[in-house]
């Protein structure tokens, strides 16, 4: 991560100066955006660092939903930049096309930026999602979805740069409009994934199945009835309720129920709490 801010210290002062000394609305709205991941990067190091508190009585799953909090920031912070970006692009565009204002093109210098903006994120977007996969982070995940679509706007800066300096002016502000709308769905997807962590949804059908095959490697295990799982930052909480023999006593039912625990503490990864109901049902048979 310390990577990911001092690139992006470097690319937002040097698009932003190069887009206001070459002349180029395209770079400059880059510029803007790249200034917008410094306070991205700083967010997210504040809110990584208070989710990795451990447990206490108060939060007995750990801070963990602090990373989904960051990433909502980060979301806020990305669609705030994309309309100020959006309707400052328009407002030229529109100036040059009734010919309210004059443009002669952008600078080589500002073709050559954007360009390596193009380079230096694809990189970045490389590093850290595969950090992001590592670690299940949804912060660092959205940082890594913001690094992807830098590549978008940052080539669409760079088209608007050539042709604008082939004898297309507007076409340079409506690059910088692109690059909003870019940063726009970037807003939307990290918001959207983020608000569905703290709002605890329910993870997916693939979940489910793949519990149900391990608890069909269990011995006792008749009937899986209920699954239900939630999630805490990037971990999980499970909550089952399976059927056992009813001519069982409590002890065996007990043990079968220990058995589904570790098999599914050993088989997924990010589980951190399992709560196992065992109800009785008849020898062979399942409840209607």
């Amino acid at each position: 991560m310390n990577l990911g801010l001092i690139a992006n210290v470097l690319l937002a002062a040097l698009k932003t100066i190069v887009g206001i000394a070459g002349n180029s609305q395209a770079l400059l709205a880059d510029g803007i955006n790249s200034t917008s991941d410094v306070a991205y990067y700083v967010a997210v190091r504040v809110f990584v660092k208070m989710a990795n508190k451990p447990p206490d009585k108060e939060h007995p799953f750990g801070h963990g939903q602090f990373e989904s909090i960051g990433a909502v920031i980060v979301g806020s912070f990305v669609i705030t930049t994309a309309i100020a970006i959006f309707w400052n692009a328009v407002n030229n565009v529109y100036n040059l096309l009734t010919g309210q204002t004059d443009y002669g093109g952008a600078t080589t210098e500002a073709l050559i930026v954007a360009l390596f903006t193009v380079a230096m994120k694809a990189a970045l977007t490389v590093f850290t999602q595969n950090i992001g996969k590592e670690t299940r982070n949804p912060a660092v995940l959205a940082l890594a979805y913001d690094h992807r679509n830098d590549i978008f706007s940052a080539s669409a800066a760079a088209i608007g740069i050539f042709l604008g300096r082939m004898g297309y002016p507007w076409v340079d502000p409506l690059a910088g409009a692109v690059v909003a709308l870019v940063i726009l769905r970037t807003g939307i997807e990290i918001l959207r994934e983020s608000s569905m962590d703290l709002m605890g949804s329910v993870p997916g059908q693939s979940l489910g199945r793949q519990i149900s095959e391990i608890l069909e490697g269990i011995p006792g295990v008749e009937e899986v009835e209920e699954i239900r799982a939630h999630r805490f930052g990037p971990y999980l909480a499970v909550n089952l309720t399976i059927g056992v023999d009813g001519s069982l006593s409590v002890a065996d039912g007990d043990e079968i129920a220990s058995q589904v625990e570790k098999a599914l503490y050993d088989e997924i990864e990010l589980l951190r709490l399992v709560h196992v109901h065992y109800h009785p049902v008849a020898s062979g048979e399942a409840d209607p």
